[in-house]
């Protein structure tokens, strides 16, 4: 699963990200609604988590700007009273947790968002015979499961959501690895080995290609 998360409070953002992180949810942040829209025009994400008070608009403004076909938006605010609690559900959140929150709760909401019936966003990712669960992070080719590591689903993940198109290995190891990593030179190159690798005993030999220089792709339509 991948997120947006949009709040301004760095510390609590990375504690927050950290914690989505060892449950399996990979977040991106945005500090301002204009990162958000710009993420939101350049990435697929499965839900939104949404701070209300954003330096630059209030939340629930923006939500109701949305188009509807958004990912589900959980609100997670300081915002408690219930008059602010039924208004950003009237505005089109999906979901509303009070800061604080547990980890585990605001892990267990955004599962259940994904498996909300009539979902927005189709759950399984596909390309050709190829699938991935976002929410139980299980690939699979031609139905038969695929035994991969941590970094290589992330990896893996990523592509399969722009199947079919190239994506900038800057991109990638923007999401990967993150601004306070460590990153070799060759990082990228011998994690898309090992998942090429992976592919192959599985029978799915042709489907992660490299664009020299520039980026990777999985082959096949996006779900």
């Amino acid at each position: 699963m991948r997120v947006l998360l949009i709040e301004d409070n760095a510390d609590f953002a990375s504690l927050l990200a950290e914690g989505l992180d060892k449950r399996s949810i990979a977040s991106e942040h945005a500090p301002t609604l204009k990162a958000a829209a710009l993420r939101l025009s350049d990435n697929a994400y499965d839900a939104i988590i949404l701070d209300l008070g954003l330096p630059d608009g209030d939340g629930v403004d923006w939500l109701n700007s949305l188009r509807d076909d958004r990912p589900p938006v959980l609100i997670l605010s300081a915002r408690g009273a219930l008059p602010e609690r039924i208004l950003g559900l009237d505005s089109g959140a999906d979901d509303y947790l009070v800061k604080p929150a547990e980890i585990d709760e605001i892990a267990a909401r955004l599962r259940a968002l994904l498996r909300r019936p009539g979902s927005r966003d189709p759950v399984i990712l596909s390309a050709g015979a190829l699938t991935f669960d976002p929410v139980s992070r299980e690939v699979k080719y031609e139905d038969r499961p695929i035994a991969l590591g941590r970094k290589e689903t992330d990896f893996l993940e990523l592509l399969m959501r722009r199947a079919g198109k190239v994506v900038p290995r800057e991109s990638i190891e923007a999401v990967l690895y993150g601004l306070e990593d460590a990153v070799t030179p060759n990082a990228l190159e011998a994690l898309a080995s090992r998942l090429r690798r992976r592919l192959a005993e599985a029978g799915a030999d042709n489907s992660l290609h490299t664009v020299r220089g520039v980026g990777y792709f999985i082959k096949g339509d996006p779900s």
